[in-house]
């Protein structure tokens, strides 16, 4: 039997990278997935990759009142909602300190990564509460735990989703659903490759590894996470960092 047997699932950033990968994999491992990014005809382009009736719907994660929309539609055409992966993300500007950040990104990167996460967890949990049971799970990163030089507003806002995920994990930790985080260190994704180049060589330096994650590997953890028999863990962000990251 397949691991999330028709489990209803929504992957923010889903159009390409890490949500694309995520989404692929609960699709082939049972999961119907409603896919959601800003990038309409990318999304298009994704779902035929996905496949298994994946549902797609462009949408802005920054506006609340779209998520609570579409989100609603979701619930009430497939019936339930099990799953919710937060993975839509943006780095901002890079490479800079931070007298020289600028305060319109540093908002920009925060409701990206932050509030778009808070408004998709806040939207699905009521469905989630009608059935005792459901899976969040946000894409943080091993720089919102140790925080990256010349990325203030990222480290920042990754760091913010995981006190997020703290703070849900323990008010949720009753009611079947469990919320935790996944922290990875410099994963291949295009994302990544618009980085500055000596960016990038900051962050692989510190892996142990001395490699990008690979977006396989991510999709397969984060199947992990989500899944039904992950029941005892809750409030917690999982290390994939290479070695970085051993605490």
């Amino acid at each position: 039997m397949p691991i999330f047997n028709e489990q209803v699932a929504i992957v923010t950033g889903a159009a390409s990278g890490l949500g694309l990968a995520i989404a692929r994999k609960l699709a082939a491992d049972g999961a119907r997935v409603a896919l959601l990014d800003l990038n309409e005809a990318a999304l298009t382009e994704a779902a035929l990759e996905v496949g298994h009736e994946a549902l797609t719907f462009a949408i802005d994660l920054t506006n609340q009142g779209q998520v609570e929309d579409v989100v609603s539609q979701i619930g009430e055409r497939l019936g339930r909602i099990d799953i919710l992966v937060n993975s839509a993300g943006v780095t901002g500007a890079t490479n800079i300190k931070s007298h020289e950040v600028n305060t319109a990104n540093l908002r920009f990167v925060f409701d990206v990564n932050f509030m778009a996460s808070f408004f998709t967890s806040r939207a699905a949990l009521p469905w989630m509460l009608r059935q005792n049971y459901g899976r969040i799970l946000h894409i943080a990163s091993v720089a919102g735990k140790e925080g990256n030089a010349g990325m203030l507003a990222y480290s920042a806002s990754k760091a913010a989703v995981v006190g997020m995920t703290k703070v849900q994990g323990k008010e949720y930790a009753e009611s079947g659903i469990t919320i935790n985080a996944l922290a990875p260190a410099v994963i291949q994704t295009p994302m990544v490759d618009a980085m500055p180049p000596e960016q990038v060589k900051y962050m692989t330096d510190k892996i142990p590894m001395k490699r990008c994650g690979t977006l396989a590997e991510i999709a397969h953890m984060a199947a992990f996470i989500v899944s039904p028999g992950t029941g005892f863990t809750t409030g917690f962000t999982f290390d994939m960092t290479g070695g970085r990251a051993t605490y």
